[in-house]
């Protein structure tokens, strides 16, 4: 299998470097720009992606192609010597070129807009080092492969994510916030139940600077009972006894007859 599949890579590796060769000569190329992140990190047994992407006046074809390269950064590696090929895109397809990544390499782009990105799984230690993304098409071939430091590390080395510092941050704010509304809500108690406080004192005062009430009087007299009303403002009252007999010896006989209600204005 491994041979047959070996040809097969050959022959579309050709036939897309003849197809080059055809296009340079008959149209002048133009240059390609290609971006990578400078810098990836991976926790070590896990997936990655290491992002790649180009810009290009031409519009992509079949004949679009997507190279990946690696060197190890470790000396005893066996792609620590120059950038090896390990995975070629064309027409449609991917192929992964070395066993070292044929299992591990994916290519999860979309080369229609321009995303020729891939996939790491898992990725181990010896990944450590930099790769290499190289884009042709036709006749944008002249342009600097783009390239990314990866570092595979165990979790504890792994930067606290940005994602966690942010939600952090909100969630500190809103507790401030909290804080702030139940303490306005305490003050704003208080002060409500000091000023109804205050108003109770006051309508009490007046209440007792008010009338009072009328009272009923009994008057000594042959138990006649008259109604004598009562207040701040009432004068004196003076009562007239008439003598109905006209003699000095007769039995006087005392009736109220005169009521005089002096108020003061």
């Amino acid at each position: 299998m491994e041979p047959k599949w070996s040809n097969t890579v050959c022959k579309r590796v050709l036939l897309t470097g003849f197809t080059l060769c055809v296009v340079l000569v008959t149209k002048p190329s133009s240059a390609i720009d290609i971006y990578a992140n400078p810098e990836v990190m991976m926790q070590n047994g896990t997936t990655g992606v290491l992002r790649c992407t180009f810009k290009s006046s031409e519009v992509v074809s079949s004949l679009t192609s997507v190279t990946w390269s690696f060197q190890s950064s470790q000396p005893d590696n066996q792609f620590s010597k120059a950038p090896y090929t390990i995975f070629y895109f064309s027409q449609g397809t991917g192929f992964p070129v070395t066993n070292e990544f044929k299992e591990r390499v994916h290519f999860i782009g979309d080369i229609n807009k321009r995303d020729v990105s891939i996939q790491l799984s898992p990725a181990q230690f010896s990944d450590n080092g930099t790769f290499f993304c190289d884009v042709k098409n036709p006749p944008d071939v002249s342009g600097t492969p783009a390239r990314t430091e990866l570092r595979v590390v165990v979790k504890e080395s792994l930067p606290q994510s940005n994602t966690t510092v942010i939600v952090g941050a909100v969630c500190g704010v809103l507790l401030v916030l909290v804080l702030i509304a139940v303490g306005a809500c305490i003050v704003m108690r208080v002060l409500h139940n000091r000023h109804d406080y205050e108003g109770c004192t006051s309508l009490e005062s007046m209440s007792s600077q008010a009338p009072q009430p009328r009272k009923k009087v009994e008057s000594g007299l042959e138990g006649s009972k008259s109604t004598i009303p009562l207040g701040p403002l009432q004068g004196p009252v003076i009562y007239a006894q008439l003598d109905h007999s006209g003699s000095k010896n007769s039995f006087h006989k005392m009736e109220p007859v005169v009521y005089a209600d002096i108020r003061k204005n």
